[in-house]
Order: structure tokens, then C-alpha cells, then sequence
């Protein structure tokens, strides 16, 4: 079996999709896509085409180790992205051509089923009480909310204080033990972060996320300290490498690899192995399609520290489509109780509306994450 076409695909509400065909007729599906920066990684998807046509979809570690050494410059945002919707792709061809789900290929399930959780409250949260309370009368044991506004360095006690009363607002209308994750989304830089994880503990939050970037990882101890809730972070790292540096300083409980940043499944699987031997959860980052979706499934099958899982249905960054659109098997993709089933399914568990994709791609979108400015007029972090 060999490859015989690379095809790039840009869908609405803001991904990137690849169909990957071999001469046998088995085709499979990834979706390389970076938020905002979409034609760029398809672009870079597309000059990885001639490392890939002809050669054997099923040697996947080779055909990722070539794309990620042999082009010297390596790692980042948009190189890795590309190298994980292939990824995808190839293990989709892989667990087709045997016949399998992706994770029997992996190992095999560890678990039967797995917990999602649900959004609520927008970029600018709002009302989150009563949207958590929908949430939980859907079944859904967990919801995660954007922190705050913007937030400069040092800044008002009155942003705190609206913060609280939101949470508050979720533990008073679901529960004392319904899962309430709270995402900082990079907003927060290190002295409000300090307070407002302190002021947050009375609430016995599922975790924080992204309590301040990456970029200030060294701070994540000194967070872990003022407080006494699990940090979460990981969706803006790409490689095992970056990983390795984050776990190697410690203060972060659950690591949230995005499959379709982090070099996709064989990449994430190997950082999910790391992370489990630092005794660190994993909580695969999915804002996403239907695609990066099944892949996180089949990583989290196999994975004995995957604990909860991102998904996008009803988020607020889908207008026009969502995952469900584009898929043919909706029937696999339902959540009863918080769970969804394995995929069951050969390959990445998918089966997508190629006819709709093709559509979609006659009108690219040009989506752009908004621009923030403090009352002062200098850039703030969204």
C-alpha cells in the first residue's frame, strides 16, 4: 500500500482538515489546524506532500520522524500542527487497513468509556450559573469556564471579585460536587494569578487552567504553593520536548496536549507516558473537530492517566458548523451521564462527509481569535 494523494481542506467554523488516499482505496482523515492560523499549517501540509507520496502509510513513526527531523528546523506551533493532522491520517489508514479502532493498535482499551466535560459562559463569561445548571440536567457531571475578562499585571480587586461570584454562581446551582474547571487562558500573569488561585480554593475547583503561560512555566510551583487545586496546562506546548521541561519543574497535575498541535497521536502518546511516570494526569486539550476529537478518544482508550476530556459541541466558537456536521456516524459521538463510548469503529472511529467537506472548502474561512486592548490602550492577552 502506498500514498497516493495528500488533499487539504479548510471548513468552517475555523478548521483544517487532510484526506490522506492510498492506491489500495483506503483513505484517512486528520485535521491539522492552528486557531487563527489555518492556511499557514495547511500550507506547511502541503509542503510535506513530497515526503509522503509513495511511501508506506503504515510505517507511521518512520514517516513522522522524517517529517520532524529530516527538514532540520523543527518544533512550534505550526510545523507540529501539520505533522499532526498526518498523523492522524496515517493511523485512520492504519486501523482501516486491520480493521480495528486506532487504540487496539496502541494496546488496547484501558477503560470503557470516558468522561467529557462541557463549556460554558463565552470568552467574556456571563450567566455561567444558570448555563452550568443546563449542563448537568443534560448529564454532564463537569463544565469549564473562561476566569476572567482581561487582566493586567496588577489590577483591580473588583475583577477578582467578579470571578468569585460566577464560580460561586456554579456551586450554588449544580452542587457542592460538580466539577468546575476554571481556564485563566493565559490572561493572568503571575501576581493576580498568585491571589486569585488562593480565592478560588473555598470553591474546591476540578482544577485551573493555564493559571499564566507556558513561557512563565518556572512560576507554576510558586502557584502550585499559594494554593491547593490541581493546574492544568499544556495546550500551547507542541512536542514531548516541551513537556519534558514542564514536567521536570513540577507544579502542574494534568497535562493538556491538543492532538492536533502536538504531533498527533504518536506524539501525544508518548507524552501521555511520560506524564504518567511523574504521577501527572492527562486531559487532552479539544476545542476542535470531529477529527482531532476521535483521535484524543483513542489516545485516551489506551491511556491509564487520562482523566476527562475537552470536546466541542455547543461551544461558543462554533457558528455556522460543528462537529457533528461534518460526520456520518453521529450515532457514536453521543454523551450519556458525562461519558462518551469508545470508538467503535475502524480507524480513528470518524466517518466524514466528504461531499460537505468539499463545499466547505469553496468558501475558506478566515478565522481570527479577537484583539484585546486594556482601558489603557496596550494589548491584552485574550
Amino acid at each position: 500500500m502506498k500514498i497516493r494523494e495528500v488533499n487539504t481542506f479548510t471548513v468552517r467554523p475555523r478548521w483544517g482538515f487532510v484526506e490522506i488516499v492510498t492506491d489500495e482505496g483506503i483513505s484517512g482523515w486528520g485535521e491539522p489546524v492552528l486557531e487563527g492560523h489555518c492556511r499557514t499549517v495547511l500550507a506547511c501540509v502541503e509542503e510535506m506532500r513530497d515526503y509522503l507520496i509513495g511511501k508506506d502509510p503504515t510505517r507511521i513513526e518512520d514517516i513522522w520522524n522524517t517529517l520532524y527531523r529530516a527538514g532540520f528546523y523543527r518544533g512550534g506551533g505550526v510545523m507540529m500542527s501539520a505533522i499532526a493532522g498526518i498523523d492522524q491520517a496515517l493511523w485512520d489508514i492504519k486501523g482501516r487497513h486491520f480493521g480495528v479502532p486506532v487504540y487496539e493498535l496502541l494496546g488496547g482499551a484501558c477503560r470503557d468509556k470516558m468522561k467529557v466535560y462541557s463549556w460554558v459562559g463565552g470568552d467574556r463569561p456571563r450567566d455561567v450559573g444558570r448555563a452550568a445548571l443546563e449542563r448537568k440536567e443534560a448529564g454532564f457531571s463537569a463544565v469549564k469556564m473562561n476566569a476572567t475578562d482581561e487582566l493586567q499585571m496588577i489590577d483591580s480587586y473588583d475583577k477578582i471579585d467578579a470571578v468569585l461570584e460566577r464560580v460561586a454562581a456554579i456551586r450554588e446551582s449544580c452542587g457542592r460536587y460538580f466539577g468546575i474547571a476554571i481556564d485563566f487562558h493565559g490572561r493572568v500573569h503571575k501576581p493576580m494569578a498568585k491571589i486569585l488561585a488562593k480565592k478560588l480554593e473555598e470553591f474546591d475547583p476540578m482544577f485551573i487552567e493555564e493559571p499564566v503561560l507556558c513561557e512563565q512555566m518556572e512560576y507554576f510551583p510558586e502557584i502550585a504553593a499559594a494554593c491547593n487545586i490541581p493546574i492544568a496546562t499544556g495546550e500551547r506546548l507542541y512536542s514531548r520536548y516541551d513537556f519534558k521541561r514542564l514536567l521536570k519543574i513540577g507544579g502542574v497535575d494534568i497535562v493538556q496536549p491538543d492532538l492536533s498541535h502536538a504531533g498527533g497521536i504518536t506524539e501525544v502518546r508518548k507524552i501521555a507516558a511520560m506524564a504518567e511516570a511523574f504521577d501527572v494526569a492527562l486531559a487532552p486539550h479539544c476545542p476542535l473537530g470531529p477529527i482531532a476529537l476521535s483521535a484524543c478518544l483513542n489516545v485516551d482508550a489506551c491511556s491509564y492517566n487520562a482523566v476527562i476530556q475537552e470536546q466541542s459541541m455547543g461551544i461558543h466558537y462554533n457558528v455556522g458548523k460543528s462537529i457533528l456536521d461534518y460526520v456520518l456516524n453521529p450515532e457514536d459521538f453521543k454523551f450519556t451521564d458525562g461519558y462518551v463510548e469508545l470508538p467503535r469503529r475502524a480507524g480513528l472511529g470518524v466517518e466524514i462527509n466528504r461531499e460537505l467537506v468539499v463545499e466547505e472548502n469553496k468558501n475558506p474561512h478566515n478565522w481570527k481569535n479577537p484583539v484585546w486592548r486594556h482601558e489603557d490602550g496596550s494589548i491584552a492577552e485574550w
